[in-house]
């Protein structure tokens, strides 16, 4: 793997984009050139294990040959037809998303936020067309210290001071409860509640993994009170956590489950609302949609994930090397790490305070030739790719034992 011909350097390019581009990020200063299945090489031919896997968008790793594949083919026939007209794409994707989740059908969308919205949207009309809750009164109970997006709609019931400050007036009907806490959430729950809308595993919040129990518990508690369980997969889903969908960890069957990121295999933006016949039927044409939802270069791509989701190889492999993780954290314990969550391939890490701040950490990984990203104080996200070895993730864990080792 060769990085193309740069005329400038990383630095270069680094300092060039600080003129033109809004500073809403601060990345770490690596430019990555090119990749291929768990690895990234910069401008300079510098090579890097990905444990990142972009928020678990690159599920698949980088340029999945299968994926790639189906790409390039559907880039030779049709892009987009808008849905103004129909695509002959659109309806295999949506049969075999349905199939993989066990749900009923689809809301084809692009992003993840836009998941987040159609969800709100649905839950908000179903509540009025079929629970008959009286107009503008439907209320939506969510977690604590949740991400769902950055829309204006999605910060009004975040917790993040960060993402809220300065973008209001905000957007009211959101009850926020503790996550992980069902007392709360009972007592959250009335008749104008249209659903209730969580992650089932916190990934932003520093992958956060609940009780077990809680999860039924929410399905159980918004079937008696008669509203909607809202999953939000968008992460968690599509074989991070060992199974397709990380509810199905309780044999949990939300009513609607919003999914993007690995939707699009690393290639494209793609996103989906899947749900009931119930909850999705109250939408009807010029109520919600999108230019680019369900356009034929995203179907045709979505539709190649989806069938190497069918074969299960990516769940277990999820799995079984999630025990490697898991096992190679806990061995940290104590030697630089104070606590760590997991579940499957996906991990949040503690790291001593006294040995630096997670963006310090981050920083010391990227010099090993390892990538991953800070959250909270010194907290780091784990989530590589589910193609990565047993070796690449062994030398990932010796590369963070090494630099907790080396201490400040």
């Amino acid at each position: 793997m060769t990085a193309p011909a740069h005329t400038r350097t990383s630095d270069e390019l680094i300092r060039a984009e600080e003129p033109v581009l809004a500073h809403n990020y601060h990345p770490l200063p690596v430019v990555v050139a090119r990749a291929e299945g768990a690895w990234v090489e910069d401008v300079e031919g510098r090579r890097y294990l990905d444990m990142l896997a972009g928020y678990s968008a690159l599920n698949f790793g980088h340029r999945h040959p299968a994926l790639i594949e189906a790409a390039h083919r559907q880039l030779d026939l049709l892009t987009l037809t808008s849905r103004a007209f129909h695509n002959d794409r659109l309806a295999g994707f949506a049969e075999r998303l349905v199939a993989l989740t066990g749900q009923d059908m689809v809301l084809p969308m692009n992003t993840g936020a836009e998941a987040v919205e159609s969800g709100i949207k649905l839950a908000r009309k179903w509540a009025y067309d079929v629970k008959g809750v009286p107009a503008d009164r439907a209320t939506i109970v969510v977690a604590a210290d949740n991400f769902h997006g950055r829309t204006t709609t999605i910060v009004s019931f975040s917790t993040d001071e960060t993402a809220r400050a300065g973008f209001g007036p905000f957007t009211p009907g959101f009850r926020i409860v503790p996550y992980n806490d069902l007392a709360a959430l009972e007592a959250a729950v009335d008749g104008t509640t249209a659903a209730v809308l969580i992650e089932p595993i916190q990934g932003e919040a520093g992958v956060l993994v609940p009780d077990d129990g809680y999860l039924a518990g929410v399905r159980e508690l918004t079937r008696r009170a008669g509203c909607l369980f809202v999953a939000d997969e968008i992460q968690s889903g599509l074989g991070r956590t060992g199974h397709t969908l990380a509810v199905e960890h309780e044999g949990v069957v939300p009513d609607v489950v919003l999914l993007g990121k690995a939707l699009g295999g690393g290639i494209v933006p793609v996103s989906a609302v899947v749900g009931s016949r119930e909850v999705l039927g109250v939408l009807h044409p010029g109520e919600h949609g999108s230019t680019f939802g369900g356009n034929p270069l995203a179907a045709a791509v979505g539709t190649a994930v989806v069938e190497l989701l069918e074969t299960g190889e990516f769940q277990r492999r999820a799995a079984q090397l999630g025990e490697v993780l898991r096992d190679g954290l806990a061995a940290l314990v104590g030697r630089g790490v104070v606590g760590f969550r997991s579940r499957g391939l996906w991990a949040g890490v503690d790291v001593d305070p006294a040995l630096g701040t997670g963006r310090e950490v981050s920083e010391r990984l990227m010099r090993e030739g390892v990538l991953v990203k800070d959250t909270h104080g010194s907290t780091i996200r784990l989530a590589p790719p589910l193609t990565i070895t047993a070796e690449e993730l062994a030398s990932a864990l010796a590369s963070l034992e090494k630099v907790l080792a080396a201490g400040v």
